[in-house]
Formats: C-alpha cells, sequence, structure tokens
C-alpha cells in the first residue's frame, strides 16, 4: 500500500498537469484569434524612422489614435520597400512613403489615395573621406539610394543640373537606412541620400551636404492609403478620425517644437540624445495632398525610366 500511494500521488498530478496543458492551449488559441480580430480591426500604418512620421507618434503618445474605431496600430519597417510591400499584400492599410514610390505602386495595380504631403525632404552628403564638396565630382562615384523613390528622382536631378551624364554616376540600391548608415561608417559608399533624423547624425560627423532637395521645390514626402479598403464604412469612420488626430499631432510639434517630443524620436528612431537635440525646427503641415505640380513631375521622371528607349 506505502508503494502504491506514490503511484496515484503521481498519476492524479500527470492528469492534473495533462488538464493544465490542454486549457492552456485552448487559450492560446482563443488569444491568438482575439489578437487576430483586434489586428484585423485597427488601421494599421507602415512607418519608418524618420521625422516625418513624429505627428504619428505624438498621436500615439497623446492616446488620440486609441479613440477610433479599432485603434490605430503603427508598424515600423527599416526600408521603404518593406512598407510597400506590406500595403501591397493588404498587410497594413496605410504608409508613409513618397510620391515616386506610391505612384509606382499605382503602376502596380494598387489605387492609391493620398490622404497627406510631409515636410520630408532629402540631402545627398558625400563621405568626408572621400573628398567631394562639389557635385561635379561625382562623376565616377557611388551614391546609395532607393530604386523606383525620391532619391532615385534626384540622384538623376543631380546629374542633370549638373550635366553629368547618367551612366557616369553609380546609383547603388541600399533600402535599409541602417545598413546605409552603416556604409557610410566602413567607408563603403561615396555619397548617400538621407532625410531626418539620419542627415543630421551625418552632418555632425562633418559629412558635407552637396544638395538639398527644397532647393529644388519638390515635395515629394507622402501618407497614402489603399484606396478600395478606405471605401469601407468602417475605414472611412476611422480615417476621418485619423486626420482630426494627425492634424492636432502637427499643432502640437508646430507649437513647442521638435525638440520638445526629443524623448519619442529617441526611443522610435534609435538616436542618441545629442543627435535629437541638434534636430532643426521643422513646420509640420495639416493633411492635404500633393500638388498637380509635384504629380506631373514625378509621372514624367516615372515615363521615362519605365521607357527609356522612347525618351
Amino acid at each position: 500500500m506505502k508503494k502504491l500511494l506514490p503511484i496515484l500521488v503521481c498519476l492524479l498530478l500527470l492528469v492534473a498537469c495533462g488538464q493544465s496543458y490542454e486549457e492552456t492551449k485552448r487559450l492560446t488559441r482563443l488569444q491568438r484569434r482575439e489578437a487576430m480580430r483586434q489586428d484585423s480591426a485597427a488601421l494599421k500604418i507602415a512607418v519608418l524612422p524618420t521625422l516625418d512620421c513624429l505627428p504619428l507618434y505624438v498621436a500615439q503618445h497623446y492616446d488620440l489614435l486609441d479613440t477610433l474605431h479599432g485603434g490605430v496600430r503603427l508598424k515600423m519597417y527599416n526600408a521603404q520597400i518593406d512598407g510597400d510591400t506590406a500595403l501591397l499584400r493588404g498587410r497594413v492599410e496605410g504608409l508613409v512613403t513618397d510620391l515616386v514610390r506610391a505612384k509606382k505602386m499605382e503602376q502596380q495595380g494598387l489605387k492609391v489615395r493620398y490622404w497627406a504631403v510631409t515636410n520630408s525632404y532629402w540631402q545627398l552628403l558625400s563621405n568626408r573621406q572621400a573628398r567631394i564638396r562639389k557635385l561635379r565630382q561625382l562623376e565616377d562615384k557611388i551614391i546609395a539610394m532607393t530604386r523606383f523613390s525620391a532619391t532615385d528622382l534626384l540622384s538623376d536631378l543631380v546629374a542633370d543640373t549638373t550635366h553629368l551624364q547618367s551612366d557616369h554616376v553609380f546609383k547603388v540600391q541600399v533600402n535599409d537606412l541602417t545598413i546605409r548608415m552603416q556604409m557610410l561608417q566602413n567607408n563603403e559608399m561615396d555619397a548617400l541620400w538621407l532625410t531626418e533624423p539620419q542627415a543630421t547624425m551625418v552632418r555632425l560627423h562633418k559629412h558635407p551636404v552637396l544638395f538639398d532637395s527644397r532647393s529644388a521645390g519638390l515635395h515629394l514626402g507622402v501618407v497614402v492609403f489603399n484606396d478600395q479598403e478606405m471605401q469601407r464604412p468602417e475605414r472611412a469612420q476611422q480615417l476621418a478620425l485619423f486626420l482630426k488626430a494627425y492634424d492636432q499631432a502637427c499643432d502640437s510639434i508646430n507649437k513647442h517644437g521638435v525638440r520638445y517630443y526629443r524623448n519619442l524620436v529617441i526611443r522610435h528612431f534609435k538616436v542618441r540624445k545629442e543627435y535629437a537635440d541638434s534636430l532643426p525646427q521643422l513646420t509640420f503641415p495639416h493633411a492635404q495632398g500633393p500638388s498637380a505640380h509635384d504629380m506631373a513631375r514625378v509621372e514624367q521622371w516615372l515615363q521615362h525610366e519605365n521607357n527609356p528607349k522612347s525618351n
């Protein structure tokens, strides 16, 4: 009997554990389903670690996004192309990108709703080790950019304005911003395109600015949404409320300044405090669509890129 008692206790424990394990599996399945339901209901927006996304994080910080039906979820990507893929495959409904990328997605069959123009600008910075101080010195040099993006268009614009042959300026596709920065640090690139806050980080290390897209009068940063998805009544309501939250966030940044939100910049954009404190003061405009001029300029460039022999 004494030997039988421990065996019975062990059997009871095993049965109890078995029930607990099955119950845990059942709860886990239910939790996964609930998480998927909540994610499906939420308005998901792909963002990058760039300063044009700051209004979205400010709105999130003040819980302005939690009042929406299903909420808003920000999905971080380090490369534009990854955010594009997420939008094309329906993993997100919105995207912070540039006008060239958005137009390219339209050519791929996705109808895009242009919802806002951001304050993005891009600077072409040269590696100080390369001793490039003028645009003319870019001949036979390597520039890091993203294919079919604002930086691709701007690279051609620089070549045209300085009368450089485009095939003498080597555009190398480096989509990931972190890798692009690392290649500069390792002296693997002669020049590269960056927006904020990465441009400030590079300038502080004495890498020269060769060109600033603001001098070209182009406004290429945009926030876009999947137009078909936004025609659903619940999505339309979410978008209308998101518009209000976005504009409120822009007003707050314009009132207090970018540096007031340095902690958000440090946390979400992975920059050190000294970089966040050195960011320029920028104005964040309310949501409005791109201008006809910018749209036409991008369409013209894409037509040339898609049909080079006919131009």
